[in-house]
């Protein structure tokens, strides 16, 4: 086997998402006084015109596994993106701070609310981060907020990180129109300017002794996007500082294949992911879900409920999986696809023994999960409150995975309590998916996490991490806003002791 070849960085940083493209950036003046920066991104990058919005070519080409990855026993699917830009360039901008009280309750030594907030605000200025005119909200986003005033709750507006936004729907296949600002519009493209070296098609097999083994792949034939800008092959990257910003599954996954980290106590352990339905309603007229951003209005009930509920727009194959069943009833709701209504409930899970990310025999990333009593209590909930306001709204039905059978008509509104109960919750007869994965290194004193408030590996000087995998519990937001505060701190250390 031919070795792999040498090469030396005095930085890098592994995944471009959220995590990377943000120290990325932080980091990159320091090439103006020699000191070289790598980014490896095991995805492509593409360019504008590759983006079409068709749901299954665009899936395969931005998406771990199709976004098909499934957790071990295969009762829930985990959406991630693998890309230039990573999941940023697939989530739909939606830009919150993390919750005071979630922050406080992570009991991180060194880290406090007031940090967080205010590097959260520095980068949501930076993104273009502000509220969409009335003239990109579409009807089923109206119809949210009507159902929610009409029931006496208070829909909120998602604050967005778009410019230039044209309404075309498409946000989780990647924006076509270059109008979301995600780390492959912002944050890399600043980085490289400065001197910031990236590499994308670069799978990192394994972390060695302040060293990096790398595959770079070749563009196979007919794959979206541009080949890699190093030849295939293998290669051992030395480094003086070496960050990982794969994301919950990729950085834990590297640190559990590698023999100078594999034995960290901790690895692997507290995963958390928002696991979410998506439920849909027929109403008797079309509904302009395709056009317009999907995903404006939220309804949050994390604190005292467990939930929360999104408007969103999901495409015809991934709505067609998500509905439970086969058959008449499953045709029923996929023949009325222009008159649903959408909302996405996610359940705000807690860190639970059990819940972990392993890897296999091969070295990928395996995900134990269980939904614990109170997810179940939570979704069942978030459906009960969701169908509300699609009746309120003015739905005929409504899809209730949790009902049995999971058809309700308007004329059972008055019985949700009844009809949608947790025995009929049942993992693999209902479609839960994910894409807030969180976890798997979490930060902590020394002894229960496997970083210090800074990413630093406890143990290993030259390692720290810088990504969703910090995370000791769940944010109960879209994670990406807290990735990149968290992500700053990572790099400003590493600024500081380079300086020292």
């Amino acid at each position: 086997m031919t070795p792999p070849e040498a090469r030396e960085y005095d930085v890098v940083i592994i995944g471009s998402g959220a995590g990377g493209g943000t120290v990325a950036q932080v980091l990159a003046p320091m090439v103006a006084d020699g000191v070289r920066i790598l980014v490896l991104e095991q995805g492509a990058q593409l360019d504008d015109d590759e983006y079409t919005g068709d749901e299954l070519a665009m899936s395969a080409a931005l998406y771990e596994d199709g976004g098909g990855f499934l957790t071990a026993d295969g009762s829930m699917t985990l959406a991630f993106g693998r890309a230039y830009g990573g999941s940023t360039v697939v989530y739909t901008g939606t830009s919150l701070i993390a919750p005071d009280r979630v922050i406080r309750g992570w009991c991180v030594p060194g880290l406090d609310f007031a940090d967080v907030e205010r590097r959260s605000q520095r980068y949501m200025a930076e993104n273009h981060v502000h509220f969409l005119p009335r003239v990109l909200l579409n009807e089923n986003n109206r119809l949210f907020v009507t159902g929610c005033a009409r029931l006496g709750v208070k829909a909120e507006q998602f604050p967005l990180n778009l410019q230039g936004c044209r309404g075309s729907s498409l946000c989780n296949l990647g924006c076509p129109n270059a109008a979301k600002m995600g780390t492959h519009r912002v944050q890399l493209p600043n980085a490289q300017r400065a001197g910031v070296e990236v590499v994308t098609r670069a799978e990192a097999l394994r972390l060695e002794e302040r060293s990096v083994v790398v595959r770079v792949h070749a563009k196979r034939a007919g794959e979206k996007g541009r080949p890699a800008p190093w030849p295939p092959g293998d290669y051992r990257v030395r480094a003086r500082q070496v960050v990982l910003c794969g994301g919950s599954l990729g950085t834990t996954a590297l640190m559990l294949r590698s023999d100078v980290t594999r034995q960290l106590p901790r690895l692997g352990e507290r995963f958390t992911c928002h696991p979410a339905l998506i439920l849909v309603a027929e109403h008797e007229q079309p509904i302009t879900n395709d056009v317009g951003h999907p995903k404006s209005y939220y309804l949050d009930r994390a604190e005292h409920e467990g939930y929360v509920l999104e408007t969103c727009m999901y495409f015809p194959f991934v709505t067609a999986k998500n509905l439970t069943g086969f058959g008449p009833d499953h045709s029923t709701f996929m023949r009325a696809f222009p008159r649903l209504q959408m909302i996405l409930a996610l359940a705000c899970d807690k860190a639970v023994p059990g819940n972990r990310i392993t890897v296999n025999g091969r070295g990928k990333p395996v995900v134990h999960y269980r939904f614990t009593p109170a997810v179940i209590r939570s979704l069942v909930s978030a459906t009960r409150m969701s169908a509300r306001i699609f009746f309120a709204a003015g739905a005929r039905r409504v899809h209730a995975p949790s009902a049995d059978p999971p058809l309700l008509e308007r004329e059972q509104a008055y019985r949700l309590d009844d009809l949608i109960v947790e025995r009929h919750f049942l993992p693999g007869r209902i479609s839960v998916s994910a894409a807030h994965l969180m976890g798997g290194c979490a930060m902590g004193a020394e002894g229960t996490g496997v970083t210090d408030a800074r990413g630093r590996v406890y143990g290993i000087p030259w390692l720290r991490v810088a990504d969703s995998a910090l995370f000791p519990d769940s944010v109960e937001i879209n994670p990406y806003l807290t990735v990149m505060a968290l992500a700053d701190r990572v790099a400003e250390g590493i600024r500081d002791d380079w300086t020292r």
